[in-house]
């Protein structure tokens, strides 16, 4: 379309402005004095040996303190997610539905977040208690102290060898400051431009000890971090809406037009009530049939105005406008400590503590009256099906109230009351409604206790041996508003206590009664020991030949508690996962530099599960310098990821959910697409596992084949390629979308239960919507699918890394320092039962995760200015155009005529989005730096993506957040004494 071409243009001039700028302040005469960049001696992440990063054959990415100052990230989530390996299943604080809501992780290669092991100081902390799309385990990375990391490494390639589990999609390290000694301390205040999304950050760290000279050092660090609500109606469209016929879209928002809607105005039909005690058991068609006019109750209430349809006349809502927020509010702050020592001259030791508390509130959209009933729990609690009824009398005790002899007629909720006095079983009122005065949310506390020690040092000349032991737990503390207590929610409506004529009357005590706050304490643990030894064993052409040797043993245990287990609450997930284990590795590595040219690496790793399988993990690495400036390198590795509580444990339970649109045959069985029938809008649709103790390890096997030159003495650069192939994938349903096909496929219930369960073993309709009211006799809508976890399948990705370092000086005392660093997507297959989709470039795997799809490009380039005692850097951040397909879905096609917009080729592309902070520091001396950020330097607007969830309307919250925040303005100094 024209306004996306525009769009377009305007990113783009964007970043051609952004580079303009660096290129203006930068210009000088045309022979400028170069700098050589010396190498980094680190102990890189993925080997036991020290060497330098450019000398390891597997690739691996360096983020230092200052690159990261300098770009203005000022947390660990949004520095290791601006790493352009970081994919599909990616997890932001922006992303609010989920049920991992309010943490963050990283899916390295886009494998998910369980492909990908993070380590503090190269050790495993405690998972979040909560799991990604209810199976998948992560660490979160909002628990990490931000003002305590030294560099963070990210070793994107396979390394079960070195660590164990998870590690197919890659390695991510964050290495702590060891030792500090004097006083820093850090204040950091912003704002949005619009006004909201308040920033603040204060950090102190205080150390003893000179470690140098007394052996010694100690230190303290405290951090405080605040990050206020940001809602979706404070960025306008189309960020607050499903509406986009204003840009040639579709009208997907049916709250401002239908009376068959649950909105916080009342509407109510005349139906039959089977059994007057139950608000149930109402009957499946209005009393009138097709011709049945529905009443709104307060209709004079209407703050955005009224509309009439065919069937009444109502209130005009866009409940995205008026409840949802793009921003939740955040709240960090942490503890931690450490103690270095020297116990002689050879051997080293060190403790360290951590405490670190996040608590976020996130506002939702008030419970609907009408709901499925809870997964497990039986048909008959859903008011959903055939739909929950108002009587024709109310009584102080709530049961037999047509006999009761305090009883009395409902006229301040049913208006048929009075007509039907006599006979109340044909004078019941279903209703549609959403308690608009019940807030609803949620608030998440997480606190998360770390603690490690260990031991190092050297036994003569040629061997180093470590002794190290942590100790971590996450405990949760999820508390959820505004959902409705079942029972309580039939009482006030017998009863009549609950006003829905005019819900601004209803007392505080009422809504406590029906919707109580409910809180569920989860945690997860884990603790473990590993010892290494590493020795030179003999001189080669190329250097000394190294071996290592070592084990870890480490225990873990999960309990992700049911929210939901009396299953006595609409809308309260009934997901849980039990587990606990223990794991023994024993591990080897051999370096053998065979010539000055050539050097080769072979490590090894054999873990055993309590639950009863083993693996051996192997890896062999090679690197051929021709000359000092070229080197080339590849790897060959393999894994594997151990299935998760979630999906393994008996005990374990999830219902996920899916914004889904039924296809062009439903829609003809409930009055075509003309009709504009609000029943055929997008809903979500779930899929309902359970833990399977049989499941195997996933298998992977990955390559790299790479580069690294330094052709002059100020560039080097770096490019990569990898293949990564997973087998024996854990997968809930991999025929899910078969099953759904076979479901709508149908014409009627009884052929669509039958047609589900012929798709295979463990798949089977577990509940399915109330009928269609203008419709009856056409199919419903199905609701929950039951789908089995299993091992089958496999999926290969592969692409290119490519990297870039610049270091110029130049005149005028002015330094110039440029990174790049930028990832392409080759290929992104899962072979599905012989089915190949494709997912590279689209919105797939559209079921992982936020369903933010695998863009095909993400790069960022930082540009920096060193003028004396100030520097300025521009960092631009790029994310390639999506196609809004995805072949997890309904169909393997992926052309324009299947977008999941379902307009043709409109809209079939999310435009690319380019985004540019800039950072300008001030050293007013060795004591006191001041700098001035702004975020967003152009205002880019997030590219409009009208196949997102409906939870996010209209825009990808993984890859375009910082175009849904706008330019916001920070401001802070940093001091050291």
């Amino acid at each position: 379309m024209n306004n996306h071409k525009h769009l377009r243009g305007a990113w783009l001039r964007h970043g051609v402005a952004a580079l303009s700028l660096v290129t203006t302040l930068a210009s000088a005469p045309a022979f400028a004095q170069a700098t050589a960049s010396e190498p980094e001696t680190i102990v890189v992440t993925g080997t036991l040996f020290r060497r330098t990063n450019t000398e390891t054959p597997s690739p691996v990415t360096v983020l230092t303190s200052e690159s990261l100052i300098k770009a203005g990230i000022t947390t660990a989530s949004d520095a290791i997610r601006s790493i352009s390996a970081d994919g599909a299943g990616s997890i932001g604080s922006g992303f609010q539905s989920g049920f991992s809501a309010g943490g963050s992780a990283v899916s390295l290669r886009g494998l998910g977040v369980s492909s990908t092991l993070v380590l503090v100081d190269g050790l495993r902390s405690a998972n979040f208690p909560l799991n990604d799309d209810g199976h998948n385990a992560y660490v979160d990375l909002n628990s990490i102290p931000f003002s305590l990391i030294d560099k963070i490494e990210v070793l994107k390639d396979g390394a079960s060898s070195s660590y164990g589990a998870d590690a197919i999609g890659g390695v991510v390290n964050l290495k702590l400051k060891k030792q500090f000694n004097g006083v820093a301390g850090n204040a950091e205040s912003g704002i949005s431009e619009r006004g909201d999304g308040r920033y603040s950050r204060l950090s102190a760290t205080v150390g003893f000890g000179d470690y140098q000279n007394e052996g010694w050092n100690f230190y303290v660090n405290g951090e405080y971090q605040y990050n206020g609500r940001i809602s979706n109606a404070s960025r306008g469209f189309p960020y607050n809406t499903q509406d986009l016929l204003s840009i040639g879209g579709l009208d997907k928002n049916a709250d401002d037009s239908s009376m068959t809607r649950n909105v916080p105005t009342a509407y109510v039909v005349r139906t039959s009530q089977s059994d007057l005690n139950n608000p149930l058991s109402g009957g499946i068609n209005a009393s009138d049939g097709k011709t049945a006019q529905y009443t709104a109750l307060g209709l004079a209430n209407c703050a955005g105005g009224t509309f009439t349809a065919s069937n009444g006349t109502g209130c005009k809502y866009d409940l995205v406008n008026q409840y949802r927020q793009i921003a939740p509010l955040q709240e960090r702050y942490s503890i931690n400590g450490r103690l270095s020592f020297r116990v002689s001259d050879s051997i080293e030791g060190y403790i360290t503590g951590s405490w670190s508390h996040s608590y976020v509130s996130i506002n939702g959209t008030p419970s609907a009256i009408r709901a499925t009933q809870p997964f497990g729990g039986s048909p008959t609690l859903a008011s959903s099906s055939p739909g929950i009824v108002l009587p024709v009398y109310v009584c102080s005790s709530g049961v037999n109230c047509a006999t009761a002899a305090d009883r009395q007629l409902n006229t301040t909720n049913n208006p048929y009351a009075s007509a039907y006095a006599n006979d109340p079983t044909n004078g019941a009122a279903r209703i549609y409604y959403m308690f608009g005065d019940i807030p609803a949310g949620s608030e998440r506390t997480n606190d998360v206790y770390r603690f490690t020690s260990g031991l190092n040092g050297k036994i003569g000349e040629s061997t180093d041996w470590r002794v190290e032991g942590v100790y971590a737990r996450d405990n949760l503390k999820l508390t959820q508003h505004g959902l409705l207590n079942i029972a309580n929610l039939m009482k006030a409506i017998n009863t009549g206590s609950y006003n829905f004529a005019n819900p601004s009357a209803n007392s505080a005590a009422v809504r406590n009664f029906i919707a109580p706050d409910r809180t569920t304490p989860s945690y997860s643990e884990m603790y473990g020991v590993d010892a290494s030894m590493t020795r030179s064993l003999f001189e080669l052409p190329g250097g000394k030949a190294q071996l290592a040797i070592g084990g870890q043993i480490r225990a873990e245990k999960l309990e992700n508690r049911n929210q939901n287990v009396a299953l006595d609450t609409y809308g309260l997930t009934t997901a849980s996962a039990y587990g606990q284990h223990t794991v023994s590795a024993a591990y080897f590595e051999v370096d053998a530099p065979i010539s000055r040219m050539l050097d080769t690496n072979f490590s090894g790793r054999f873990d055993h599960y309590s639950e009863g399988y083993s693996k051996f993990s192997p890896k062999v690495g090679v690197k051929f310098t021709p000359i000092k400036a070229l080197a080339f390198r590849g790897t060959y590795s393999e894994g594997f990821r151990a299935p998760t509580f979630a999906e393994s444990g008996p005990r374990s339970q999830y219902a996920g959910f899916v914004s889904t649109t039924p296809p062009a045959g439903f829609v003809d069985q409930h009055g075509g697409a003309a009709a504009n029938n609000s029943y055929n809008n997008v809903y979500n649709l779930g899929r309902g596992s359970v833990g399977n103790p049989n499941l195997k390890p996933e298998n992977s096997r990955s390559f790299t084949l790479g580069m690294i030159a330094q052709p002059t003495r100020w560039l080097s650069f770096t490019a990569d390629y990898y293949n990564i192939k997973k087998s024996n994938l854990i997968v809930s349903g991999p025929l899910a979308g078969k099953a759904v096909d076979a479901y709508f496929s149908a014409t009627n219930l009884a052929a669509a239960q039958a047609a589900v369960a012929a798709v295979g073993p463990g798949y089977s309709v577990n509940s399915v919507d109330s009928v269609d009211p203008l419709y009856p006799d056409a199919l419903p809508r199905v609701l929950i699918i039951n789908v089995p976890y299993v091992n089958a399948n496999y999926s290969v990705t592969s692409g290119l890394d490519f990297s870039a370092t610049a270091k110029v000086n130049l005149p005028r005392n002015i330094k110039w320092t440029s990174r790049l660093e930028a990832t392409y997507v080759i290929r992104y297959d899962l072979n599905n039962a012989g089915v190949l989709q494709r997912y590279a470039g689209t919105f797939g795997p559209y079921d992982l995760s936020s369903g933010n799809g695998t863009p095909r490009i993400r790069g960022n380039w930082q540009n920096t200015l060193e003028i004396g005692q100030l520097s300025l850097s521009l960092t631009t951040y790029y994310v390639g155009r999506i196609k809004e397909t995805a072949a997890d879905q309904a169909s393997t096609d992926t052309s324009c005529s299947q977008n999941l917009y379902k307009t043709g080729n409109n809209f079939c592309y999310v435009s690319p989005f380019i985004n540019n902070d800039f950072n300008a520091t001030l050293k007013i001396n060795d004591r006191m730096t001041v700098y001035g950020i702004v975020k967003n330097l152009f205002d880019a607007k997030a590219p409009v993506a009208p196949a997102a969830y409906s939870s996010a309307p209209n825009f990808l919250t993984t890859w375009h957040y910082a175009g849904l925040v706008g330019r916001e303005f920070r401001a802070g100094v940093n001091i050291k004494m």
